[in-house]
């Protein structure tokens, strides 16, 4: 494991967002990771944050709500390419409340240092956040040229675009690193 200062990589981070970085969770051994394509770095009150956007009704919010813990797993390099792509794609298109997503998609979880969701060996560029704030994104104070991510009539059941607003979990980052075999 190679500590990094997660700003040097904040470039990698955001070019692999719009094909899918992971969100790890973990509550009462139950360890989930969802595929998500928003999220920002930045420093807020004088501590370096992840802002993480998360639906009301998922299965990850639901294990946020209980530890306030989570990872972020992007993929870097390419020695895992073919390895991360078949996880984002699994983590993006099931619940976790019917499958464990990771063992059927093959991930390696590795110990995170100072939380409990784990690292994923295939996604090594990690941070560990824990929520400091959080806040829900009411649809009615969205602009009507973003409304388009909130079709009505689809519940939180509907793995992809549904009516739920998004929270924004606000993560201190911990620690980050590469992961190194």
């Amino acid at each position: 494991m190679k500590e990094i200062n997660i700003f040097e990589y904040a470039g990698e981070i955001f070019k692999a967002l719009p094909k899918g970085i992971l969100l790890t969770s973990e509550a009462e051994d139950c360890i989930n990771a969802m595929t998500i394509g928003w999220g920002s770095i930045g420093i807020e009150w004088g501590t370096p944050i992840f802002t993480a956007y998360v639906r009301e009704g998922r299965f990850t919010t639901e294990l946020l709500e209980r530890t306030g813990e989570f990872t972020i797993c992007v993929p870097y390099g390419d020695k895992y390419e073919k390895e991360a792509r078949k996880i984002i794609g699994m983590c993006g298109s099931q619940s976790g409340r019917e499958v464990d997503k990771l063992a059927r998609a093959g991930a390696h979880l590795i110990d995170a240092e100072m939380i409990r969701p784990p690292a994923i060996k295939e996604l090594p560029l990690t941070i560990e956040c824990r929520v400091v704030f959080e806040q829900v994104q009411p649809i009615k104070n969205i602009s009507y040229r973003f409304k388009k991510f909130y079709p009505e009539g689809v519940d939180s059941s509907h793995v992809g675009a549904n009516e739920d607003p998004h929270i924004a979990y606000y993560g201190e980052i911990l620690k980050s690193y590469i992961l190194e075999d």
